[in-house]
């Protein structure tokens, strides 16, 4: 334990990696004793590395029970600080990577991030080819700026739209997607769906949002912002929210600026992006690759530190698996017509869908539509048939 928590002087840090490898040591005196217990064979060569593995010792290997009570703070600041030392070298290392290197720093993040989950949700929003949110159900609609509810039936949406940062808390968003869709459009509707966006097409959305958002009465965030851009274009905007700017603007190397300057996130963060190796890679010709590069900045998410156990707490698992409430008395919530047909036709359309459902199909969208769930309505029917 002694060489792993002496190893980063031998190491070449950068002045923010020395910095924060001093602030961490401050926290580690009143733990030595506890930290010494734990045995190490291993000593990592870089300071992302460190930081893992001095990570994974404060979180899983320390014996707490022996642990006294004043200890318990330390531990917890040196954990938060591990995790923005995980955070901001590996970014730091993309920056500098090309896209054979950028790729397999993604890749390696896969399971804590729940990738195939989050490229499920990017390849579904893709697919909706908009030519505004007002032509979208109202799921859909959540979908694209980020907020999981009930209704997305876990049978279609095997996602949880709220990877890539969530706009649940943004009433004033939520109003304006609920009563005039078309405000958000017309905003949107500054960003090209091809070509790298220029930064005057970005200052005319972001003076539409920004009036936009002010008319709902809501305050106008790069949260909420990126959010919206990122989905529009995956290739060309990360999401960012206010635990995350501090982490990324270290990792860049770039001044830190505030969550309502759509000014700071174009000069600093996107003009930096701009200058780096894998952005600026040709398209790779293996077909695993390409989903990556056509995401590849959006994906710089999953460069910042998560918990392990985060990508079990997906809202789409979680619906997935919630149990089924066996009541007398139940609520229904009907769903409109042009919801009920599309959840209907996504079901149906799976290749092993049996005849005798497809021609039931006007059956089951009344059924849906009266808010019956569909799992439902298909197994009725399906015994039906069967009997």
């Amino acid at each position: 334990m002694k060489n792993l928590l002496t190893s980063p002087s031998k190491m070449s840090l950068t002045a923010v990696e020395t910095a924060l490898y001093q602030k961490i040591l401050l926290e580690v005196e009143p733990l030595t004793l506890n930290l010494m217990a734990v045995k190490v064979n291993d000593t990592p060569e870089d300071f992302n590395g460190w930081c893992k593995q001095l990570l994974n010792v404060c979180l899983h290997e320390i014996n707490r029970d022996l642990m006294d009570e004043p200890q318990f703070k330390p531990l917890k600041k040196m954990t938060t600080l591990l995790t923005t030392g995980v955070s901001l070298t590996q970014i730091k290392m993309a920056s500098v990577s090309p896209w054979e290197l950028y790729e397999p720093l993604l890749l390696a993040q896969e399971t804590q991030h729940a990738l195939p989950e989050r490229l499920k949700l990017l390849d579904y929003i893709s697919a909706l080819n908009i030519d505004g949110l007002g032509h979208l159900i109202t799921e859909d609609k959540l979908a694209f700026v980020g907020k999981h509810t009930s209704g997305h039936d876990p049978k279609v949406y095997d996602f949880d739209v709220q990877w890539f940062g969530n706009t649940k808390s943004v009433k004033g968003l939520h109003q304006l997607l609920n009563v005039n869709p078309g405000a958000l459009d017309k905003a949107l509707s500054e960003i090209p769906k091809t070509g790298e966006v220029t930064k005057a097409q970005y200052d005319a959305f972001v003076e539409e949002f920004v009036a936009q958002m002010t008319g709902a009465e809501e305050k106008s965030t790069l949260t909420v912002a990126t959010r919206l851009l990122a989905m529009r274009r995956p290739d060309q905007f990360v999401v960012v929210a206010p635990a995350k700017i501090s982490d990324l603007c270290q990792g860049l190397d770039i001044v830190k600026f505030k969550i309502t300057d759509f000014d700071g996130y174009w000069n600093s963060v996107i003009t930096k992006i701009r200058t780096m190796h894998w952005y600026n890679s040709e398209q790779p010709s293996d077909e695993a690759s390409v989903i990556l590069w056509k995401n590849r900045v959006i994906l710089m998410d999953l460069l910042f530190y998560i918990d392990e156990q985060q990508a079990l707490k997906s809202n789409y698992l979680q619906l997935l698996s919630k149990p089924k409430k066996v009541s007398s008395k139940t609520t229904k919530t009907r769903r409109s017509k042009e919801s009920a047909i599309q959840l209907v036709d996504r079901v149906l359309g799976f290749d092993d869908t049996p005849d005798f459902l497809i021609a039931q199909r006007s059956s089951i969208i009344s059924q849906v539509e009266a808010g019956k769930d569909i799992d439902d309505v298909i197994t009725l029917i399906t015994k039906i048939f069967s009997d």
